[in-house]
């Protein structure tokens, strides 16, 4: 059984993602909050620390005009819990040599969320 505290952390962040509320974001996170984002299996990003992860959080916020992540599982793997995520966002803008404002993208992911031992994520590793 997933632990509710843990539970409930997982739904603030998610919901501040959701909501570009990116201080909400911050405040499930330890201060030396790692990051990576993995796609097609390769690194694409990681960031050490909250500030680091606040810059590329406002980075990708400015991406999208609309953008949800809905939990579909939670796992617990040893201390971790591991979240499949369905995503929905709409890009913003032109991307150039990518996607054109208006585009929707909807993809499944899973997030490994790791905790501090005081209770917050210390840990987010996105693989899509």
């Amino acid at each position: 059984m997933i632990d509710p505290a843990r539970r409930q952390l997982i739904e603030i962040y998610l919901a501040a993602y959701n909501h570009f509320d990116i201080p909400g974001m911050l405040g499930a996170l330890t201060d030396d909050v790692r990051f990576e984002h993995h796609q097609g299996g390769e690194l694409s990003v990681a960031t050490d620390g909250k500030a680091d992860l606040e810059k590329l959080a406002r980075v990708g916020a400015q991406l999208f005009a609309a953008r949800e992540q809905k939990i579909v599982e939670l796992e617990e793997r040893g201390s971790d819990i591991v979240a499949t995520i369905d995503f929905h966002g709409e890009i913003a803008e032109d991307i150039p040599e990518g996607p054109r404002a208006g585009t929707i993208i909807e993809m499944q992911g899973t997030t490994e969320f790791g905790f501090a031992p005081h209770g917050k994520i210390c840990k987010v590793i996105d693989r899509a």
